[in-house]
């Protein structure tokens, strides 16, 4: 799709299966085909890997990070520079966070009020407040296609009583977002707003957000707060109740998730988006994502394996490099490690979003999800018998 600036956002359902959805988000900035699995680009970069490498293995969205980047470089330098897509080498759409997590869970000396969250940063100190109105603010100065609101995420377990206020003050929250998103004029430019249910694991609180939150003009909606803490299996449950609440014809963003499993759990319970910083940190160290499971490199059972990770794969840093050259590279410290694992890992995911795709639009992804559990379960290829 050609970059057009002044295209609308959009989102198209293409297919279903069970609760499984195959759809399209046109943003200003391209297509991006869900469900999907947008790398983390935190401060304007995808760790160890080119923008182009990114590209090339099938993201059609990545993330930056709203927190990081209004501290270093701000995001007022961002905008001089031609706004975050320029800034990076990134044509393509970019998905901001609204900052509200990174000041929960990095911050120092954190405030929260009504008004929002008075901080100390953890880079140099200075003292910070981040409102609703400023997290939009800056995201209109980074220029990203998709925007979050600013909401307030507790860490699990939790008592009913916080879930329940940290879930009414993202709300107020929310219409506070709204509010400034459309006064600095961001729907007349193409981009989008989230709103962000919230409620912890309480199905009450759950069914209440994401009810409340569909009564607001936003253009997708995304379940925040989960896989922080709790099981997976209590996320599943939670996800099973939230979803169906939320608007049919609006993408579903689940946020800051997550393993290979997690995503193909969440695709059945009728997830579109997903984000998470675990194959770009894996791959750093040590920790290599495929189709048979985790590999970790560190283990000396490679020292002498002469076999690629997956020689099936059509990435070159799957099937080109023995696992004996990577083990070497990770127990010596060397920078090419994280680059080649990383694009391992990242290729895999792709890989596996394309899969749960064709499989939704096959009407087969019952059948794709039981196979792809199946060879999970199998776990890595044996180890190397040397002789």
């Amino acid at each position: 799709m050609t970059n057009n600036d002044n295209a609308p956002f959009s989102f198209r359902l293409i297919a279903t299966d069970g609760m499984a959805r195959r759809g399209e988000i046109r943003t200003p900035h391209g297509t991006v085909r869900t469900p999907a699995f947008m790398p983390v680009g935190t401060q304007a970069t995808v760790k160890a890997m080119y923008p182009d490498q990114v590209r090339e293995l099938g993201s059609d969205v990545v993330l930056g990070n709203t927190y990081h980047l209004m501290l270093r470089p701000t995001a007022e330098r961002v905008a001089r520079l031609g706004g975050l897509h320029k800034f990076m080498n990134w044509p393509h759409t970019i998905l901001t966070d609204s900052g509200g997590f990174q000041v929960m869970s990095l911050a120092q000396l954190r405030k929260l009020s009504e008004k929002g969250v008075t901080f100390q940063s953890h880079v140099d100190g200075q003292k910070i407040e981040m409102t609703p109105e400023r997290s939009i603010e800056i995201q209109q100065l980074l220029g990203s296609d998709i925007q979050m609101q600013l909401d307030e995420c507790i860490a699990l377990p939790a008592p009913r009583e916080e879930a329940e206020r940290a879930m009414r003050l993202s709300l107020r929250w929310a219409e506070r977002s709204r509010v400034q998103f459309e006064a600095m004029g961001g729907p007349g430019r193409g981009q989008a707003l989230y709103g962000i249910v919230q409620g912890g694991t309480d199905p009450e609180l759950r069914l209440e957000s994401a009810g409340m939150l569909s009564q607001m003009p936003f253009e997708g909606y995304s379940v925040g707060g989960l896989a922080v803490g709790e099981p997976q299996e209590v996320m599943l449950k939670t996800l099973e109740i939230t979803t169906p609440a939320m608007p049919a014809d609006k993408p579903r963003y689940l946020m800051g998730v997550g393993t290979p499993e997690d995503i193909l759990e969440s695709v059945a319970r009728g997830i579109d988006q997903f984000d998470c910083v675990l194959p770009t940190r894996a791959g750093r160290h040590g920790l290599a994502y495929t189709r048979y499971g985790k590999v970790n490199l560190k283990n000396a059972r490679h020292a002498d394996d002469p076999r690629p990770l997956d020689e099936t794969s059509p990435c070159e840093a799957s099937n080109r490099y023995s696992r004996a050259y990577l083990h070497h590279l990770v127990k010596a410290g060397e920078g090419l490690a994280a680059m080649l694992l990383t694009w391992n890992n990242l290729a895999y995911y792709q890989q596996l979003m394309q899969g749960i795709r064709d499989a939704i639009e096959a009407q087969t992804f019952e059948e794709f999800r039981a196979r792809t559990r199946a060879d999970w379960a199998k776990g890595d290829i044996p180890p190397f018998a040397s002789r």
